[in-house]
């Protein structure tokens, strides 16, 4: 049984955009995160995660609840105050006995009230913190006037000026800080490798732009694609005339913050290590969405949920967790965090959660394996979507810096509508609000180029998926609030769905909703 005294500490790393197959364990050419790639295989890594949706806050917002966008009521990256749930990870460390602390990103609802610790840097949300010194001043407002977009020389500022470095600095100072007696919970969160595309050297020149690996879909394959995408193209070459020209500076950069990232995780988790805390901590490593980074000719993301932008990294470390250095089969999801945590430190799951535990799998335990056959999402803020025959106005989508204009990837037309993706064995599929369908076979087709969702010959794969996403939006309907008595609510306590030995169970809570 575990009690205070023995509950282990987690550590939870978010990064922000970052692609899943950009690491030499998922193939990729070059050596991005060997840190990272040597602790996922110390531990059990994941290669079909997925997050809820491909934007920042909805998913971080799922990260924290458990639950999907459409509950949790926050579909936009602007919709915070919507936010629909009733207790989220750091309420349950809390009440849990935990020491909290949210450090770096934090792109959500949580106010600083809401953790013990709380130091923001993220230098054009307005949630950033006065710089410690002249220089990191000097150097936030070097981002500011790259404007989100690229920096085509070595940033002029050293490493210490960097975000993840002050981040995990931050961090550690504050374990360094906590009585022994208590456990904690440190939520780490990178702004980067998010744009704007910049770092110092070593890293301005560890992948130069004359030997990254091609991209695998080009400017040309739009053709395939639909307005959503047409149109962010079209954004960026509106906004910046050198769209073309950034491009591959950009994925240089873009690798190099990778780089950079796995690093300062490197040195987070030693210093966790030389002062005993890691072998009772939970170590959790994974991002909120992906990024085009090149391919298509775009950078950042927008247009609708293909798997380059859905998939994300997840890896697990730590106390209790069984190592393997294959990648697990199961599809998982970033909703799945909270009931993890939550079934791993014996605490209550909280009511609306929708994620499902990962414990048993994680600690060689025994779960059903058809709960976890399918990843699903969501896009999506509603009402009818636009297309090329509306009137479409780019001054819509931008955002105005100190030094000129930059897009904003999420804007009116690559945000409209809502669509909604299911991910089984090789297949893709995505369905949307106007009764348009996509269907992709990625080990044949990774970048989704030939949709098979109206060939004849794809019927009965077709009807299949589309049955199986039905399902998977029904179970994926909000439950709150839950009925009045003498309704019972039956509820698995892990979330399951085909837990055969679970019968005649039943779990039943009220508990009031916070907005």
């Amino acid at each position: 049984m575990i009690t205070l005294a023995n509950r282990p500490n987690v550590v939870i790393v978010v990064t922000d955009q970052q692609r899943a197959d950009f690491t030499k364990r998922e193939g990729y050419p070059l050596d991005t995160m060997p840190f990272v790639d040597a602790l996922a295989k110390k531990g059990a890594w994941f290669n079909r995660a997925y997050t809820s949706a491909p934007v920042c806050v909805p998913a971080r917002v799922s990260l924290l609840t458990g639950r999907y966008p459409n509950s949790h009521c926050v579909t936009e990256n602007r919709g915070c105050e919507y936010v629909k749930y009733t207790e989220d990870l750091f309420d349950v460390m809390r009440k849990g006995g935990y020491c909290t602390a949210m450090v770096g990103k934090n792109h959500t609802y949580v106010k600083p009230d809401a953790v013990d610790y709380c130091d923001y840097y993220y230098y054009h949300n307005g949630q950033t913190t006065e710089p410690e010194c002249e220089q990191f001043k000097q150097f936030d407002g070097f981002l500011k006037e790259i404007n989100g977009c690229v920096a085509m020389q070595p940033t002029p500022f050293p490493l210490e000026c960097q975000q993840p470095h002050r981040i995990v600095t931050k961090a550690i100072d504050w374990v360094d800080s906590l009585p022994d007696q208590k456990p904690f919970c440190l939520y780490v969160a990178f702004p980067e490798p998010h744009n704007p595309y910049q770092v110092p050297e070593p890293y301005y020149s560890l992948f130069p732009e004359s030997s990254l690996p091609p991209v695998r879909a080009t400017a040309a394959d739009l053709k395939n694609k639909g307005f959503k995408w047409k149109f962010a193209r079209e954004l960026g070459e509106n906004t910046h005339k050198d769209y073309d020209a950034q491009m591959s500076r950009s994925r240089a950069s873009y690798l190099g913050m990778m780089r950079l990232i796995d690093d300062q995780v490197k040195r987070l988790f030693e210093h966790l290590e030389s002062v005993k805390k890691m072998e009772n901590t939970i170590f959790i490593f994974l991002s909120d969405h992906g990024d085009f980074i090149g391919d298509f000719g775009m950078v950042r993301k927008g247009p609708e949920m293909p798997d380059i932008l859905m998939r994300i990294p997840m890896q697990f470390y730590g106390k209790g967790i069984v190592a393997g250095s294959a990648p697990r089969p199961d599809f998982v999801s970033i909703t799945d965090i909270l009931p993890t945590l939550c079934d791993a430190l014996e605490l209550p799951v909280p009511a609306g959660t929708q994620g499902k535990s990962l414990w048993p799998m994680l600690t060689g335990q025994p779960y059903p394996k058809e709960d976890f056959a399918c990843a699903y999402a969501e896009h999506g803020y509603g009402g009818m979507l636009y297309n090329e025959r509306d009137e479409i106005n780019f001054e819509n989508c931008l955002n105005i810096g100190p030094k000129g204009v930059t897009f904003d990837s999420l804007n009116t037309y690559s945000q409209c509508g809502t669509m909604k993706m299911l991910r089984r064995d090789d297949w893709i599929l995505t369905v949307d609000c106007e009764g348009g369908g996509q269907l992709y076979d990625l080990k044949k087709d990774p970048m989704e180029l030939n949709n098979l969702f109206y060939a004849p010959q794809m019927q009965k794969v077709r009807d299949e998926l589309v049955l199986e996403l039905l399902v998977e939006t029904l179970r994926h309907t909000d439950p709150l609030p839950y009925p009045k008595e003498p309704y019972r609510i039956k509820l698995h306590p892990r979330n399951y769905w085909h837990d055969a030995s679970f019968v005649k169970k039943f779990d039943y809570g009220q508990q009031e909703q916070k907005r």
